[in-house]
């Protein structure tokens, strides 16, 4: 059974950070490219981010170039989204996301003061 299971979110102030984390379990994670996405409330899922399966090639939405920084552990089977100067409109639930094979319960990102 493929399992995503995000942890790391919470509140934070404008310009704050949060790192997020995400143990994939049920599949060969290091065979598989991963993204983070996310969805605000009232909208759409939106990508943040994907990484390729050697950590080597990292993309990343423009609205958050420059301050998320994705990265994974293939020893641990772990995902990860360092996210610095944090922005009111990063708020978000946040996902893990694993293609068709699913994604995670999400973990809730608020930024605010």
């Amino acid at each position: 059974e493929v399992q995503l299971v995000e942890s790391g979110g919470g509140l934070v102030q404008p310009g704050g950070s949060l790192r997020l984390s995400c143990a994939a379990s049920g599949f060969t994670f290091s065979i598989k490219n991963m993204k983070w996405v996310r969805q605000a409330p009232g909208k759409g899922l939106e990508w943040v981010s994907t990484i390729d399966i050697g950590g080597d090639a990292r993309t990343y939405a423009d609205s958050v170039k420059g301050r998320f920084t994705i990265s994974r552990d293939n020893a641990k089977n772990m995902l990860y989204l360092q996210m610095n100067s944090l922005k009111p409109e990063d708020t978000a639930v946040y996902y893990c996301d694993a293609g068709y094979l699913g994604r995670g319960q999400g973990t809730q990102v608020t930024v605010s003061s």
